[in-house]
C-alpha cells in the first residue's frame, strides 16, 4: 500500500498570520519528585516540578528559539497556576490554556528508579481532572490548528472518551490542516483494555503526517515483531514514519520509500526521563528548519542527549550553532561522539534572534 497524506501546499500555513511553529496539546501535571531513593512508602519529602508529554516537546522548542503554544485544560487552582507560570516561563504561549473551576489539575509521585525499564513507581492523580474534560465541541479548534505543526500524544487519547473524540477530529484528513505530528507514547497503565488501546492508537497513527513510535511500544500495541521494516508495514500512512530503538537509534521511512537509520549518541545519563520527548522537539525543529532527514534524527538524537544528562524531564537545549556543527559531523566521528552533563553548555547565542530570520516550507 502506498504512504498517503495531504499535499504539502493543502497543509502548509507559512503564510497565515501569526500562525506560530507549533502547537502541542495535551495534559501536564505537577510532578513530586523523590527527594532520596526510595519505596514511595519511605521517600520523606519531595521537589516539585512539571510533567506532561506535549509540554516538555513545547518547553524544549520554546527554549531552542521556536514560536510554541500549548493548548490545555488546567484546574483553577494553586497547581495549575504553577504549570502555566511554569511552562510560559520557557517562552511557550499559553493564552489557550482554559481554567476548569469544577476540575483539579492532575498531579502525580514517582520514585527515582528507572522508569524506561520499569524500576520505579509512579502514582498518578488524573482520574476526572480538567485536562480529561478536553472535547471537539469545549476546545477552541481554530487556536489548536493555528501552528504550522500540531503535535500530538497517544497520552491524551487514554484521558477520556471526549479526549479521544477530539484527537480523532483533529487527526481527520482535511485541506488546510497544519501539518499533523503525532508520538504514540503508549502507556499501558493509563489503558483500561490494551487491544482497545492499539486499535485507538492505531487510528490516530494513521491519520497523522508524521508519526514517532518505539519498537518496543509497536509490539506492545500491536503485537508487531521484526524491525522498523515491520512497523512500516503496520503503518504505511504517515508521510514520515520515526521507528526509534532506544540506545541503539531511529529509522525514518519517507513517503517516496527512502529509508534513513542514524544510531543514537553515546551519553553518560543522568536520569532516563524525557528522552522520547526530547527526540520529537529535536526532530519537529529541525524539520521546520527544513533540514535533510538525516540532520533531523541527528538533531533529535541531541535534544534527547540534553534530557538525558540532566535529573529532570527538561533539558537545556544545545545553542543552534553547536548543535549544527555537531550534526554536521562525518559518521566516523558521530559514532565516537560521546555526551555527559553540561555539554550543551559549552557554545551559547541568541537562537530567537536567529529563528526570527527563517521561512521554510515544510515538506
Amino acid at each position: 500500500m502506498t504512504p498517503t497524506g495531504p499535499p504539502s501546499a493543502e497543509r502548509d500555513t507559512t503564510n497565515v498570520t501569526n500562525a506560530v511553529d507549533v502547537v502541542t496539546l495535551g495534559e501536564s501535571m505537577v510532578t513530586f519528585l523523590p527527594s532520596r531513593p526510595g519505596r514511595l512508602a519511605d521517600v520523606p519529602s519531595f521537589d516539585r516540578g512539571i510533567g506532561g508529554a506535549e509540554s516538555n516537546v513545547a518547553c524544549m522548542l520554546a527554549a531552542a528559539g521556536h514560536s510554541v503554544k500549548w493548548v490545555s485544560r488546567v484546574g483553577d487552582d494553586g497547581f495549575g497556576d504553577h504549570l502555566v507560570e511554569a511552562i510560559a516561563s520557557y517562552g511557550v504561549d499559553t493564552s489557550a490554556v482554559r481554567r476548569d473551576p469544577a476540575r483539579p489539575t492532575g498531579i502525580y509521585f514517582r520514585t527515582a528508579g528507572d522508569r524506561a525499564t520499569d524500576d520505579h513507581e509512579v502514582a498518578y492523580y488524573r482520574t476526572g481532572s480538567a485536562a480529561s474534560a478536553m472535547a471537539a465541541d469545549t476546545m477552541d479548534l481554530d487556536a489548536i490548528r493555528s501552528g504550522r505543526v500540531l503535535h500530538l500524544s497517544g497520552i491524551t487519547a487514554a484521558l477520556s472518551g471526549d479526549c479521544r473524540g477530539l484527537l480523532r477530529e483533529l487527526t481527520a484528513r482535511r485541506p488546510g490542516r497544519p501539518l499533523v505530528s503525532f508520538d504514540v507514547n503508549h502507556r499501558l497503565n493509563l489503558w483500561r483494555d490494551p487491544a482497545e488501546a492499539g486499535e485507538i492508537l492505531r487510528g490516530l497513527a494513521r491519520g497523522s503526517d508524521l508519526v514517532f513510535v518505539g519498537e518496543d511500544e509497536a509490539h506492545a500495541a500491536w503485537g508487531v515483531t521484526g524491525g522498523p521494516a515491520a512497523v512500516r508495514a503496520a503503518l504505511p500512512e504517515p508521510s514520515t514514519l520515526v521507528v526509534k530503538k532506544g540506545a541503539e537509534g531511529a529509522t525514518v521511512f519517507e513517503q517516496d520509500g527512502t529509508v534513513t537509520f542514524v544510531p543514537a549518541l553515546r551519553v553518560d545519563v543522568v536520569a532516563p526521563v524525557g528522552a522520547g520527548d526530547a527526540f520529537a522537539a529535536g526532530f519537529l525543529s529541525a524539520t521546520l528548519r527544513g533540514l535533510p532527514v538525516r540532520d533531523r534524527l541527528r538533531h533529535g538524537h541531541l535534544m534527547a542527549a540534553a534530557a538525558l544528562t540532566v535529573p529532570g524531564d527538561l533539558g537545556t537545549p544545545p545553542a543552534r550553532n553547536h548543535a549544527d556543527r555537531l550534526a554536521a559531523l562525518d559518521d566516523d566521528a558521530w559514532g565516537t561522539l560521546r555526551l555527559g552533563p553540561g555539554w550543551t553548555d559549552a557554545v551559547t547565542e541568541d537562537v530567537h534572534e536567529t529563528v526570527a530570520t527563517e521561512e521554510v516550507r515544510i515538506p
